[in-house]
């Protein structure tokens, strides 16, 4: 059994997850201290790759990143640099997809947190980034881990936007998903099966993991 559509489903998924994480927990911190009209506009905008197809979000980036799209045009003539159709393109297309779900998590953390321990300690005179660095983001660190996790799983399951910039090339841009996929059409169903209690088994820990930060984090 050929393990590669594991590790490049791992590496993909936490490379994605690393960036997302950054771009969640800035763009949650930002909204929070948006104008309530805005802020809904905002999360419209920020949220919208949860509901819209994965092949939709796919469709976008073929559009901007392949050989005639507005940054893989440039890069191709410039660079001789080819994003579309490596496992590199799939980052990108699992930060988007998995962003909301990082956003979301970590906004509804922010917003939980007690407003009256940050107005103390902007009584103390402490500056803005200590206190987003040394008081709010550790006292929301369950709700912004558990956004984490989430999109890491998601990540490591994700197919549809995966396979239209990515694609399945065995031992280069295989994945779990178009792993299973591939083994399917060619009738290969033990080994199919065999991929999807691997995929079973990690998202079970996964949510497992956050059911019991949820349940520390509810704790009195």
């Amino acid at each position: 059994m050929d393990w590669f559509p594991l590790w490049n489903s791992l590496r993909i998924a936490a490379a994605a997850t690393v960036i997302t994480f950054f771009l969640g927990i800035f763009a949650a911190y930002l909204v929070c201290h948006l104008p309530r009209s805005v802020k809904g506009i905002c999360d419209v905008i920020l949220t919208i790759p949860m509901v819209l197809p994965p092949t939709v979000v796919g469709f976008f980036l073929l559009r901007l990143l392949g050989p005639k799209g507005v940054i893989g045009s440039p890069l191709l003539e410039w660079f001789n640099l080819r994003i579309i159709m490596t496992w590199q393109a799939a980052i990108f297309a699992v930060i988007i997809v998995t962003f909301p779900l990082m956003y979301r998590t970590t906004r509804g953390a922010f917003e939980s947190f007690d407003p009256n321990i940050l107005d103390a300690a902007r009584t103390l005179g402490l500056s803005g980034r200590y206190i987003f660095w040394r008081i709010l983001l550790p006292g929301c660190k369950q709700g912004v881990f558990a956004g984490m996790i989430l999109a890491f799983a998601r990540g490591l399951g994700e197919y549809g936007a995966t396979s239209m910039v990515s694609g399945y090339t065995p031992g280069r841009t295989a994945t779990i998903s178009t792993t299973v996929y591939q083994l399917w059409r060619e009738g290969n169903t033990d080994l199919a099966y065999r991929w999807v209690f691997v995929n079973l088994a990690i998202s079970f820990c996964v949510l497992m993991a956050v059911n019991l930060m949820e349940r520390k984090r509810r704790k009195p």
